[in-house]
């Protein structure tokens, strides 16, 4: 596997994640609980923004990663 689909896997992932995280603060009765879910959906988007940066990086730099 090369690493372009490693990133992509893992970015994929990360995407579930945050979906969940924001489910679970929804739907959260604890106030506590909803705001650790929320933290933790926003820390997880940071890591979604810096992974959707390395592969445009990768795209850049191995043209054959492009999207057509």
């Amino acid at each position: 596997m090369t690493v372009y689909s490693n990133v992509k896997q893992c970015l994929a992932s990360i995407n579930g994640i945050e979906t969940q995280l924001s489910n679970f603060a929804l739907n959260s009765q604890d106030e506590k609980a909803q705001q650790a879910f929320h933290r933790a959906m926003l820390l997880v988007g940071e890591v979604k923004k810096e992974l959707q940066i390395r592969v445009t990086e990768l795209e850049f730099q191995e043209p054959q990663y492009k999207p057509t």
